[in-house]
């Protein structure tokens, strides 16, 4: 199975997706993702903590520190309202640009 790699400016969307359904830690959304793409997307930390403390600064999650299940403290982002905004935007501008590549990909 080939692994992909994010499309540039996919990964704000992916991130308020997954936190749309639930609070997690940074670890369990790069887990989520992975479960969600059959382990086809990789969230590296890397590009995955930046991102939610750029999302925190803009107000779109929110976050506080939780006991994990194993006792151990980790920090839990949530969706604000305005990340619900947000990830409305996100989602219907990727929905519009894959129906334009849709009719791309469909040229004969």
């Amino acid at each position: 199975m080939t692994k992909l790699n994010i499309l540039p400016g996919t990964l704000d969307l992916i991130v308020l997706k997954v936190l749309s359904i639930e609070p997690l830690h940074g670890y369990a959304v790069s887990q989520r993702v992975q479960a969600a793409s059959n382990g086809r997307l990789l969230l590296e930390e890397g590009s995955l903590y930046p991102a939610l403390y750029r999302m925190e600064r803009k107000g779109w999650i929110e976050s506080e520190w939780q006991k994990t299940d194993n006792g151990r403290r980790a920090r839990v982002y949530r969706l604000s309202d305005e990340g619900g905004r947000q990830l409305a935007q996100e989602e219907a501008n990727w929905l519009g640009v894959s129906a334009v590549m849709g009719s791309i990909l469909d040229l004969k």
